[in-house]
């Protein structure tokens, strides 16, 4: 899953401005400016490569992590972005789907070779199922980011698992 928290003060002045928003959630938030709150959010049924993690490809290791991040920030970046809340938390972070001009922000990742499906957590979300199987299969057989190489899942890395590369 990816943090949406460099991206979140971008989205909220649209998610708020919505008189029908009224739902409210516990977060961890910090202070951006006096007026700017960010609050970090997970994605629902992705577990994106860490921010620190490599993966390896012929050429040695690269930042498969940092270019996950990028590719969120840079899908954000100035762009309309619908934030659905789920009834449930991670790492205690509310979960959210984001789509971003219509698109799962999750798809977009898992097709980017840059993130996971996490099919435990869409156990009640079939169809999205579905969509992120089918986008992770065809990211591993058109192998790209990390999928062109040796990669970890994620949380195995956040477990202390290294490729022979970082060490």
């Amino acid at each position: 899953m990816i943090r949406a928290a460099t991206t979140i003060a971008l989205i909220s002045g649209a998610l708020l401005s919505s008189a029908a928003w009224s739902q409210t959630f516990d977060a961890k938030a910090r202070a951006i400016d006096g007026d700017t709150v960010a609050v970090d959010l997970r994605l629902l049924g992705v577990d994106a490569f860490e921010r620190g993690q490599l993966c390896q490809r012929e050429s040695g290791c690269w930042q498969c992590g940092k270019a996950a991040q990028d590719f969120a920030a840079n899908a954000l970046r100035s762009k309309a972005a619908t934030i659905r809340l789920m009834p449930s938390s991670s790492y205690g972070r509310p979960v959210a789907v984001v789509t971003v001009d219509g698109e799962d922000l999750g798809v977009r990742l898992i097709r980017a070779g840059l993130a996971t499906p996490q099919a435990s957590f869409l156990r009640d979300d079939p169809a999205r199922l579905r969509a992120y199987n089918m986008a992770f299969a065809s990211a591993r057989s058109q192998r790209v980011g990390a999928f062109a190489g040796v990669w970890l899942e994620p949380s195995r890395w956040r477990h202390g698992d290294r490729l022979s590369c970082e060490r």
